[in-house]
């Protein structure tokens, strides 16, 4: 694919990075795009997301200076940079990431508010990488440092790319954040590097190459959108479609087992595939090529049928990250790598735009209340890399990033700073316009706002969401005497809903839901009103029976939470014996008291009376009881999944068996 200079004159790094109308959060799709929706504004003011959003903007992001100084992130760049003496920090090559995701949430942070301090240490840290910078645009301080200069010869574990990735995201964010070009120039140094350096056989470029870690494909399609530099889409289109031809032996660990456009199922790293998908998603978008969208399709639909957990993490084995085969979702060994849950998220908004399907924003919710919140405590001072579904009594943990105990900080230390930024900007995965009408993804307290063929719409929102289920909406702004479509999404998981207009209202049967959206289309007034009422009845899912690690059981769930028993909870006993009375009802109790207000869900259940078996923990299937039907009845109180481990150390689990 030739790779030219566009004609289009690339905006000024000085002036803000605004179209008018259009949001500048991380995805800001091209005045050409081929797709169903685009972002729209919102706002979050109150309400729970606003509380996690603070954790992270009062806790979080502030300690991350702190954190890459001690870990000695920082350290390497003064080393690059020939302003320090010593020797690199750090046990990857891919340090360099952490100060790059950590500067990108600081930026999304700074479109929120003016603060003064993390002003000024986002000012001194893009000096930091900006001194560290060669000559020629290339950066990676293990190269730099370790490795002697040398340059693009382990793309298999380098990371080079991946490195820049992040350093363009960060330096989109900054720019869209703040107007200033201090960091996008950087980014695209690096990235006019990588351009003179890599490309197909006959380009007259040196390295036919891709990374083992797909992720600056993603980072130089947000770079073409806000530069208007065809060249760097072109890059992205050559990176991806060079994986899958065995320039990193074909391996499925990092996707180079089969081309995307071929393949039927997502496999290897799960990080790297989801990062890898979301960049095709973000060309088929842009370029309007159909064999990419159809790739993506595919793919996600055989992910979320056959390789996703209840909570919407992604991954089932350690050793390698990776997924696992169809229907291979351990509980105690699920890893569900919190950076995949992130990865999910990018990925399906993504998606979302370019389909306009509201399947999409079911499974965003899903991974944003279960999977990917769990991978923060609720002060926002500790983690979680991995995110299991079962901590089995007794479990011995041996530390580490994949610990099921809340560390400070990780050895690998991919997850917190990407938390952070998928958290500073969160309210750019809320909503969406067509033209015809806004589409509500995602419910918050707050304001939806988009614009209509240069007209404004603007709707102020209040809810308890998650706890209530009850979503009310007002008009402030909207085209006067022009009807438009107000779209609601109805997640897969209500069984009945209600929505009132003024002084109509109308249930499934009058008002019913077409591919997951609740649309409602009229000539609106500013002071008009809309509540959505969605059934937050408690529920018991079980899983399809191909799961073998879950049969027999079943979760509890109410809304979008995934919950969990903890054994805090249970003093008298651990969870291992514990048998759910599925004929008992379930009660629902809201808990101002407990891990900063949570609704719990309380059930009947037994501990099993398990007779001894001697020294041998088998018996032949001639000597097997039936299932026991006594022991000691037990009230169980479970709590959401995203909130466990935050009390003390103990056993965990999420799939209760039934007998």
């Amino acid at each position: 694919m030739p790779r030219t200079r566009s004609a289009v004159p690339s905006p000024d790094p000085s002036a803000p990075s605004e179209r008018a109308g259009t949001p500048v959060g991380p995805v800001r799709l091209g005045p050409d795009a081929h797709a169903a929706l685009r972002p729209a504004s919102a706002s979050v003011r109150t309400g729970f997301w606003h509380a996690r959003r603070e954790a992270n903007a009062r806790t979080s992001i502030p300690q991350g200076p702190d954190l890459l100084e001690s870990a000695g992130n920082l350290h390497n760049l003064r080393l690059a940079a020939g302003t320090a003496a010593g020797e690199f920090q750090g046990a990857y090559p891919f340090v360099d990431t952490d100060v790059y995701k950590w500067l990108e949430a600081a930026a999304w942070q700074l479109s929120q508010e003016q603060a003064k301090d993390l002003g000024a240490h986002v000012d001194r840290i893009i000096a930091l990488v900006a001194g560290a910078q060669q000559p020629d645009g290339y950066l990676n301080t293990w190269f730099q440092l370790v490795k002697g200069g040398e340059r693009y010869q382990d793309l298999r574990w380098g990371h080079e790319l991946y490195c820049a990735g992040h350093l363009i995201q960060a330096a989109v964010a900054h720019h869209r954040a703040t107007g200033r070009g201090e960091l996008l120039d950087v980014a695209r140094r690096f990235a006019d590097n990588i351009d003179s350096v890599f490309g197909p056989p006959g380009s007259g470029r040196p390295i036919d190459g891709v990374d083992g870690h797909p992720e600056v494909e993603t980072a130089l399609v947000e770079l073409y959108r806000e530069t208007g530099e065809r060249r760097y889409l072109d890059l992205a289109g050559y990176f991806v479609d060079r994986y899958g031809h065995g320039l990193l032996g074909g391996e499925a660990y990092c996707q180079d087992r089969v081309p995307l456009r071929e393949a039927t199922d997502v496999e290897g790293h799960a990080v790297r595939q989801l990062y890898l998908l979301a960049a095709a998603t973000d060309l088929a978008t842009e370029t309007g090529d159909a064999e990419l969208r159809a790739a993506a399709e595919r793919l996600w639909q055989a992910m979320t049928t056959t390789k996703t957990h209840l909570t919407g993490g992604l991954g089932a084995h350690h050793e390698e990250e990776d997924f696992g085969d169809p229907f291979e979702l351990p509980n105690e060994r699920a890893y569900c790598e919190t950076c995949a849950a992130i990865a999910s998220v990018q990925w399906s908004w993504r998606m979302a735009l370019l389909t306009g399907e509201a399947r999409y924003g079911d499974l965003i919710e899903r991974t944003l209340y279960n999977g990917f919140l769990a991978g923060v405590s609720l002060d926002g001072e500790r983690w979680l890399y991995v995110n299991p579904l079962q901590v089995r009594d007794g479990h011995t943990d041996t530390g580490g990033d994949q610990s099921a105990r809340r560390t400070r900080w990780f050895k690998c230390a991919c997850c917190p700073p990407n938390v952070m930024r998928l958290l500073a900007s969160l309210e750019h995965y809320l909503s969406s316009s067509d033209g015809q009408g806004l589409q509500i993804h995602q419910y918050v307290t707050g304001r939806y706002a988009a614009e209509l063929d240069g007209a404004p719409v603007a709707l102020a929102a209040e809810t308890d969401y998650p706890w209530h289920g009850v979503i009310s909406l007002t008009v402030e702004q909207t085209p006067a005497d022009r009807p438009w479509t107000l779209s609601l999404r109805v997640p897969q998981w209500c069984r009945e809903y209600r929505v009132r207009c003024g002084t109509e209202v109308y249930d499934q049967t009058d008002a019913p839901v077409t591919d997951g959206w609740l649309r409602l289309e009229r000539s609106w007034a500013p002071g008009d009103q809309i509540v959505l009422e969605l059934g937050l009845e408690p529920r018991l899912t079980a899983a399809d029976p191909r799961v073998d690690a879950v049969r027999g059981c079943v979760a509890v769930e109410r809304g979008p939470l995934v919950y969990c028993l903890e054994q805090v909870d249970h003093p008298d006993g651990g969870l291992d014996d514990i048998v759910l009375d599925t004929t008992r009802p379930l009660a629902v109790k809201h808990r101002p008291d407990l891990l900063g207000g949570v609704t719990t869900v309380v059930a009947a259940g037994r501990r099993r009376e398990i007779p001894e078996t001697g020294w041998w923990p088998y018996r032949s299937s001639a000597s097997v009881p039936d299932a026991p039907e006594g022991g000691e009845p037990v009230e169980l109180t479970a709590i959401p999944y995203y909130a466990w481990a935050n009390r003390q150390d103990g056993s965990m689990r999420v799939w209760l068996p039934t007998s």
